[in-house]
C-alpha cells in the first residue's frame, strides 16, 4: 500500500525533532501520521491541531500525495505581550509515496479534532477476484 522509498525522510524527521525550529516553505517540519488499511481502503491519520481547514493543501501528482499546512501565530496587537510560546509554529508537510493499488481519483479528507484523516480507496483491480473458466465438456478423441 505505502511505499518507503527515502530513508534520508526519517533521518531528517529525527533531526527537526530533536533541533528543533520552525518550519518554512522551503524546508518544512514534519507532522506524525499513522497509516492502516481497513477493509477496502487505506487510511492515514495526520495530526494537526491547531490549524484551520483553510491552512491544509492536499495534492496528488502520479502516486505521490503531499499534505501541507501552515500554523500561523494568533492575531495579536501591541498591547498583546507573549508569556509562554510553546507551540510549534510555521510549515509542516508530509509526503506518502502511494502503490498503484490505491485509486487516487478517490481520496475522501476529513479534518475533525486537529486531525486530518486521509482514506483512499483499494483499487478495483487490486481486489481478490474468481475467473471464470469457459470451454466445453465434450471430449473428443484425437485420430492418429
Amino acid at each position: 500500500m505505502l511505499m518507503r522509498t527515502d530513508p534520508f525522510r526519517e533521518l531528517d524527521r529525527f533531526a527537526q525533532q530533536v533541533f528543533g525550529g520552525p518550519g518554512t516553505w522551503s524546508k518544512p517540519a514534519t507532522m506524525p501520521m499513522d497509516a492502516y488499511r481497513a477493509g477496502d481502503e487505506f487510511v492515514a491519520c495526520f495530526d494537526l491541531p491547531g490549524i484551520t481547514p483553510d491552512a491544509i493543501e492536499l495534492d496528488v501528482e502520479r502516486n505521490v500525495l503531499t499534505v501541507k499546512a501552515e500554523r500561523r501565530p494568533a492575531p495579536g496587537g501591541d498591547d498583546v505581550q507573549m508569556q509562554v510560546s510553546e507551540r510549534p509554529l510555521g510549515v509542516f508537510s508530509r509526503q506518502l509515496f502511494l502503490g498503484d493499488t490505491l485509486d487516487t481519483d478517490r481520496i475522501a479528507a476529513d479534518y475533525e479534532a486537529g486531525v486530518l484523516t486521509l482514506r483512499i480507496p483499494i483499487a478495483e483491480k487490486a481486489k481478490p477476484r474468481r475467473i471464470k473458466i469457459t470451454g466445453t465438456t465434450d471430449r473428443k478423441e484425437i485420430q492418429a
